[in-house]
Order: structure tokens, then sequence, then C-alpha cells
């Protein structure tokens, strides 16, 4: 079509990095700008939700850690990416192009930026990440999902323009905060990948065992699980008398956290969005590993706007995460109040936002003085 503006999506194959991705290419679809994206081809997730657009994979690996063998052979692949992505590039003659972070997205954004293609990137976490800080320098702009973000060089902090993170329009449409009732279901949701379903299902029931037993009674628990722990988990329940559900993998995720009352889990950053979107109170267990422990940063930053508290994984015991637990359970003017604050400051308009920065890209196509 002649005249039809395109737009590169560059990222990682995590859904910390596709889901935004997703809701840009539905964003940009709507204002009848063609998007495509640019992954890496090892077996990374792709939402059936992009499957309308043109999808092209190319090497990526990582550079940053490990041992020099395979920080090596991360490079050499990183190198023949870089290659393909070049080609591909000429090909789509993108306008612009937008990066999520994951070493996936460093090809398309070395090609594109080498090309002159306008450049942009999204970064979720509250630290940039590793990807998106090789290309900083490179890029005009840098979307931001929090105020603050570390790990910038302070050459780089006028190019910030603080859009949130986007989500998916179903977390978005989640209908409003029910508050436990006085004697009445205390419904709690536990999630957080295969690393968190393993410490939770740990510490989880024996925590829910050291609640009083009037709150006990009261409890209904969905919680993920990694699959050899499921039985055990449920039979403890069970032993319990407490009513819950065990899964391997929510694909419902918008009607359970529509359900919750008190959310347990990880602090990614979109599980950070979705909370906030969806105003739902959590008590966060940031991952330990996470690359520059972006998870405690993401958890601070969230608990400082009200609407979250944080345990470290490390203090996280049966006694201390069911004080915890009790004492927001047995408080529904409390988790009132949080779900409040966290839908007050949740930015549901990111999607539009993003797509606002990648058209002014566009429209200036030749370097901004002022950013």
């Amino acid at each position: 079509m002649s005249g039809e503006r395109k737009v590169l999506l560059a990222a990682g194959g995590t859904g910390g990095h596709m889901f935004p991705a997703e809701a840009l290419a539905h964003e940009l679809l709507a204002r009848g700008v063609r998007p495509s994206l640019m992954t890496d081809r090892r077996g990374a997730s792709v939402p059936a939700a992009l499957s309308s657009i043109e999808i092209h994979r190319v090497r990526a690996g990582g550079v940053a850690s490990g041992s020099i063998v395979k920080r090596m052979a991360g490079m050499a692949s990183l190198l023949c990416g870089m290659l393909e992505a070049r080609r591909i590039v000429r090909h789509i003659r993108p306008d612009a192009v937008v990066g999520f972070g994951g070493y996936a997205s460093l090809p398309a954004m070395m090609a594109a930026t080498g090309a002159g293609v306008p450049a942009m990137i999204h970064e979720q976490n509250a630290v940039l990440g590793r990807a998106n800080r090789m290309v900083a320098s490179r890029v005009r702009r840098i979307a931001t999902s929090f105020e603050k973000v570390s790990g910038l060089r302070e050459a780089d902090r006028a190019k910030i323009r603080l859009t949130g993170n986007p989500v998916r329009a179903e977390i978005a449409a989640v209908g409003p905060y029910e508050a436990p009732t006085a004697g009445g279901e205390l419904r709690v949701l536990v999630f957080g990948g295969s690393l968190g379903a393993s410490v939770f299902g740990r510490v989880v029931p024996a925590a829910m065992e050291k609640l009083d037993a009037s709150l006990r009674k009261r409890l209904r628990i969905v919680q993920q699980c990694r699959a050899e722990d499921l039985d055990r988990v449920a039979a403890s329940y069970k032993s319990l008398g407490i009513e819950a559900e065990t899964r391997k993998f929510f694909d419902d995720m918008p009607r359970r956290l529509g359900w919750a009352q008190l959310v347990l889990c990880r602090a990614g950053a979109s599980t950070i969005a979705e909370l906030a979107a969806a105003g739902r109170p959590a008590l966060l267990v940031p991952y330990p590993h996470a690359t520059d422990d972006h998870q405690t940063a993401n958890a601070k930053a969230l608990e400082a706007a009200g609407g979250v508290w944080v345990m470290p994984e490390r203090e996280m015991t049966a006694e201390s995460l069911a004080a915890s637990l009790a004492e927001k359970l047995s408080n529904p003017v409390l988790l009132g109040t949080a779900a409040m604050a966290l839908r007050a400051g949740a930015r549901k308009d990111a999607a539009r936002a993003l797509a606002d920065q990648v058209a002014a890209l566009m429209d200036h196509p030749v370097r901004e003085k002022a950013a």
C-alpha cells in the first residue's frame, strides 16, 4: 500500500517483553500502521494475538554472563543475527523500530539504528535491562514504565518519556475490587512462574497452617504449583480443611485476578503492571536472582506508591508469611485502600502513550535536538 507506515518491533521471547510489544502492535494496527516483529530462533514464544503480523526470527545470544566460551558463543550468534537482521531491515524498510529488551532484540536494534532508522526502546522494569543498556545511546527516545529508572547514563536521561507498561485489554477490563466482608470468604491467588511456584509450594501451605482457625476456615486459595508439587500442596490444604484449587498454569489470569482479594506473587514488570491495572493488592516476593535485582526495584517502586507489600524471599518463612497474611486478611479496610491506591496509579493508557511516541518518532525522522 502506497504511503503505508511500517514499524519493526524487537523483543525477547518472555512474556515480560512480548506483552507490551503485543499491546503496541494492536494500537498501531488500529491507527493504520503496519507492525512486524523480530525475535530470536530459540523457540521464543510469540503470543497467538500476534499471529496476524509478519514475524521474523534471527539468531541471538547473551553476551554478559556465563563462561568465556558461552560468552564467545553468544557473541558469535549475535553477530550472525545482526547480519540476518540487516537483510530483513533492508527488505522491510521500516519507518521506525521499537525495542522491548532481551538479547533477542539486539540484532534488530543494531541493524536498524545502523541503517539510520529512527529508534526507541521501551523499558518495563525499574532498572534498565542489559540489552536496552547496550543500545540506549543509539536510540532517540527511551519509554519507561516507572518514573525513576536506574542504569541510565546521564547523557541519555533527556530521552526519557514516561508511558507506563501496556497491559492486555482483558486485564484492564477487570472489574472493581471487592474487599472481604465480616465472616465472608478470604480469596487468595498465588502464582509466580516455575521458580516462584516452587518456593510458594513449600512455604505457603505451611504458613496457612499457622493461621488462626477463624481465618483458615474462611480461606479460598487458588495456587500455581510445579507439576511435581501439585498433589502434595493439594493434600496439605485438604488436611487443613481449606478449599483450594492448584494448577500448573493459568490461561485465564484476568478472571483469576478479578476473583482475588489478595495476591501473593513475584514482581516481574508485567505482573506489576497487571496488578496495578486490575487494582488487586498484593504481597510481593521478588525473585532474588533476577538480573540486577530488578524485581526488588520494581516491587519497592510500587510499594512506595501504595497498594503492595514487599517480603524478600530470604525472610519468607512460614511464621513471617503467616503473620503478614493474618494482618492483611483481617483488615478489609487496609486491603480496600491498597486496591484504590493501585488503581489510581495505574497507567491504563500506556499502549496509546507508547504509540504516540512512535508516531512522533516517525513524524520527525531527523534527529531531534531536544531528544
